[in-house]
């Protein structure tokens, strides 16, 4: 939730649930990348926007993941695997609305056609809809 912004909550979708409603939706499932993006998918998410902090070589077969970067020397690193680097906003490059409207603009052109690294490297992770290791 403090990810999202100032949008307010218009709901709560349970895990494997369908998306019935638009705006802002919180699904109730673990943060783990495997499982919560499988969980996505079921609500019927087209487009994963993905902010790593270590990075992640993290794919969906049904649907682009953007992954997203807020430290330098992960986007420095991993050119290649980082679709949006949002390091800007903390090092006074660019601001908060600015780099939302340029991380809008990346989402329509991915939503348009644009491929992102993870489908452009092939990375596509089963899906996955539990963990037998303990998950956040």
């Amino acid at each position: 939730m403090a990810k999202s912004g100032t949008a307010p909550l218009e709901g709560v979708i349970a895990p494997g649930e369908r998306a019935t409603k638009k705006g802002l939706l919180f699904l109730a499932g673990p943060a783990s990348d495997f499982i919560c993006g499988t969980l996505e998918l079921a609500a019927g998410m087209n487009v994963h926007v993905f902010t790593t902090g270590l990075g992640s070589p993290y794919g969906l077969p049904m649907c682009p993941v953007i992954k997203v970067s807020s430290r330098t020397a992960l986007a420095r690193r991993w050119p290649d695997l980082i679709d949006f680097d949002a390091c800007g906003i903390a090092a006074g490059g660019m601001n908060i609305e600015q780099a939302g409207w340029a991380l809008f603009r990346l989402i329509l052109e991915t939503a348009s056609g644009r491929r992102t690294w993870s489908e452009q490297h092939g990375l596509e992770n089963d899906l996955v809809l539990f963990n037998p290791a303990p998950v956040t």
